[in-house]
């Protein structure tokens, strides 16, 4: 699913630096920018998944509660360092053009780690309310409402009850209000982005249990057809006379989308896991597969060949042809990248090349 989410962002990333003139204004775009909608809410779901599988994991180990909590909310907050870092990174390539409030932006790494802070918390919590028997239920009820409860609240803060008291660098964290006065769709707050962290959370910790282990096929199976059944609910709901707020918004806060991407998460889920068992991804080397093994790093350093001052093709300026052949450019080259990453030991090469050095000449 990494390498899917890292494939879509490229893409989109590509066509949306890269085409001019007619290609701009072409259907062709309206597609890929569709596509490019996937990513983030797979990247977030993904890493409430990665949370679960760790915490599960130190739990039977039987680390405890105090200890769980911390070790998960250091790599929290090591992921939110990272991305104020590339905001930095970002602000320095771009100096001169880039406005300063740029250094606050809420992107997509902020929310990832302030996510990961507010899992550790909640299973600290549910691990301490919850009886030796009764902990995987009680952590996947708290993560359901934790979701849940982000995303009832979104449309509020969005909207009717927004934190206008607060400094816009703190608010924007909550709305993603950034310097510019209103809540902004195109920027990565806490409502409702980290309720697809705590989605993946609840399924992380059903996928983790020991019945699915077993099973694994049915699990994911049923997992497709829960995302289909809860996709279903939420249209019904959307299409409903009745409104619970004020002020409604499908496509950016109400809770009915948010719950429709978490039903298409469910179904992209049993399609991966279809496509690396029974598809292509069983047959060998899997380029989607190796590039999300390194989509952190792959991500940091696609950015600078695409929006950056090393783009490797001119911004706005290209047709669909010239655009697609830099996207497959980009895919090559970050899929070198990862396999670099991947497939040397670099503290072995490091080693090696040390003790060479500090051999004498002959």
């Amino acid at each position: 699913m990494r390498g899917l989410a890292c494939l879509l962002m490229f893409q989109t990333h590509c066509y949306d630096s890269w085409l001019g003139g007619g290609a701009r204004k072409s259907s062709f775009l309206t597609w890929s920018q569709l596509g490019g909608t996937l990513p983030a809410p797979l990247f977030l779901f993904l890493a409430g998944i990665s949370f679960a599988f760790v915490t599960d994991k130190l739990v039977r180990k039987g680390i405890s509660t105090a200890e769980i909590t911390r070790t998960m909310a250091r790599r929290g907050a090591e992921i939110f360092a990272f991305g104020l870092l590339f905001r930095l990174q970002e602000f320095l390539i771009a100096w001169g053009w880039a406005p300063k409030s740029d250094l606050l932006r809420v992107d997509i790494l902020n929310t990832i780690g302030l996510s990961m802070i507010l899992m550790a918390l909640v299973c600290g919590l549910a691990l301490r309310a919850a009886r030796q028997h009764g902990r995987r239920t009680t952590l996947v009820a708290a993560a359901i409402s934790s979701a849940a409860l982000i995303a009832l609240l979104t449309p509020l803060l969005w909207t009717t009850a927004r934190p206008t008291w607060l400094p816009w660098p703190l608010q924007s964290y909550i709305n993603g209000c950034h310097n510019l006065g209103a809540p902004q769709s195109w920027l990565f707050p806490i409502f409702p982005w980290t309720a697809l962290a705590f989605a993946g959370l609840a399924a992380g910790f059903l996928l983790f249990s020991d019945w699915a282990r077993a099973h694994t096929a049915q699990t994911l199976a049923l997992s497709g057809v829960s995302g289909a059944a809860l996709i279903l609910i939420a249209r019904g709901l959307d299409h409903s006379p009745i409104r619970f707020y004020s002020v409604y918004d499908y496509w950016h806060t109400s809770p009915n989308f948010l719950f429709t991407r978490v039903g298409i998460l469910l179904m992209i889920a049993f399609l991966s896991y279809a496509w690396c068992r029974w598809g292509l991804g069983a047959w060998g080397f899997s380029p989607l597969i190796q590039l999300g093994q390194t989509s952190l790093l792959v991500y940091w350093v696609h950015i600078e060949f695409v929006y950056g001052r090393f783009s490797i093709v001119p911004k706005r300026a290209a047709g669909i042809r010239t655009a697609s052949l830099g996207l497959l450019t980009i895919f090559l080259m970050m899929l070198a990248l990862s396999l670099l990453r991947t497939r040397i030991n670099w503290k072995t090469a490091a080693l090696a090349l040390r003790s060479r050095i500090s051999q004498p000449a002959a």
